[in-house]
Parts: C-alpha cells; sequence; structure tokens
C-alpha cells in the first residue's frame, strides 16, 4: 500500500509500527529496510507495559464481585477471543500516536477481497482503505511488493499470515510450520506456555503448547513411517 501510495504522490506523514516483542525477526528487518529504501518516518511503538510481563506477571485487580479493587489473579495469560489485551494495546497506541497530529488519515492495507474487515472512521481521527479503493487483492500487493524487491525473508513463502510469532489465533497449518521452519521461536513459544498462569487454561482451544508438539512430532513419525 504505502509502495502505491508513494507512486501516485500522495503525501505520507509517517509509518506506524506497534512492536510486540513477539515479531518475527525477518519482519522487524523488513521494516528497516522499507525505512532505508523510501526515506519515509517510521515511528516505531511499543507496549507501555512488555507482553512478556503482561501475560506472565502482571497483578490483575478485580473490576467488580468481592475482590473488587484487589489483585485477583497474576498475569493475563494466553490472548483469547474473549480477552484480546494485546490487541487493545495495539490499537490504544496508535490512536495516542494519531491525537497527537493535526486532522491525521489513518490508512490501512485492508485489501479488495477483505472489505469485511474495514471499519468507518471514529470522530478524532478518518480512515482509509487505498488498497480496497483501488481494487487491489491481497495476492497482488504481495506480489507487487516482491516486483519492488521485498519479501520479508521469507515469511509469505511460508505463512499464509503473518503476526505474532506466538499468536494463539493462528491456524494449526501455520503453528506446524512455526515448529518445522523456526525451532527457536517455536522453543520459545513451548517456554512461554510451561510459564502461563494456572488460571489460563491452554494456549489454544484449552490445549497447551506441549501438546500440540507431541501432535506434530507424532504426525512427523507417521509420515515417516508412509514415506
Amino acid at each position: 500500500m504505502l509502495l502505491m501510495m508513494l507512486e501516485r504522490g500522495e503525501p505520507i506523514h509517517s509509518v506506524v509500527f506497534f512492536d510486540t516483542g513477539w515479531e518475527f525477526p525477518e519482519m522487524l528487518e523488513h521494516i528497516d529496510l522499507l525505512k532505508r529504501r523510501t526515506g519515509v518516518s517510521v515511528w516505531k511503538l511499543y507496549p507501555r507495559i512488555p507482553f512478556d510481563f503482561r501475560m506472565l506477571h502482571r497483578p490483575v485487580i478485580a473490576k467488580s464481585g468481592q475482590n473488587k479493587g484487589k489483585v485477583h489473579r497474576v498475569g493475563y495469560g494466553w490472548p483469547s477471543t474473549m480477552r484480546r489485551w494485546c490487541t487493545r494495546e495495539k490499537v490504544g497506541q496508535i490512536e495516542y500516536f494519531q491525537k497527537n497530529l493535526p486532522s491525521p488519515v489513518s490508512c490501512i492495507g485492508y485489501a479488495a477481497d477483505e472489505t469485511h474487515r474495514a471499519k468507518k472512521g471514529s470522530k478524532d481521527t478518518s480512515k482509509r482503505y487505498p488498497l480496497i479503493e483501488w481494487g487491489i487483492t491481497e495476492h497482488q500487493a504481495l506480489e507487487y511488493c516482491k516486483s519492488k524487491g521485498y519479501n520479508w525473508g521469507g515469511l509469505y513463502d511460508i505463512f499464509d499470515r503473518v503476526s505474532c510469532f506466538c499468536c494463539p489465533f493462528q491456524n494449526l497449518g501455520s503453528l506446524r510450520k512455526l515448529r518445522h521452519h523456526f525451532p527457536a521461536l517455536w522453543e520459545r513459544v513451548l517456554k512461554m506456555d510451561d510459564a502461563r498462569p494456572s488460571h489460563n487454561v491452554g494456549f489454544k482451544d484449552y490445549v497447551s503448547v506441549r501438546q500440540l508438539d507431541q501432535r506434530f512430532a507424532e504426525e512427523d513419525r507417521q509420515m515417516k513411517i508412509f514415506a
């Protein structure tokens, strides 16, 4: 999206990237490459409290009930559908950044085949979806970027989508690929899950990462038997 906007001569104030601390190293390298090649100002935003600490160690104060105002558990645990604390922090930090700009327009890279993800702008800032405006699909956008020399260190040759390497919302296929292609990161996810708070039952669908690891190992063993 950014490259197409620059080609069209659209004014760009800055690019905002929220570094969760759980990013693929290849993604961080991609951001640095983009900054060097385009000369566009890239602002890296960070969580107010590191995600590792928030997930595993942060005291959580009860907002209601008998324990209201008291610590009723420690650590948020893995993000879940009902508890997407990671997304709230990311969106909150970006919105705070925008409030310091005069009449900001937030351009979001949803593609033409992702129109269901697009939302109208709030009172504080307007939003644009240039790829949707131009009818550019996800595949077209990816191929365009590759033609310009951007390949994210091969991440998109492995994964259909890329987010935090430890995201519990990724599908099993993505987790299998993480384990196969990035064993060091997979080991980190294993250790994170081993340390998760006791109130947090499982990593994905109440299943631990250790259980997934055993499942994937057994699948690999079966593949070797039938190969």
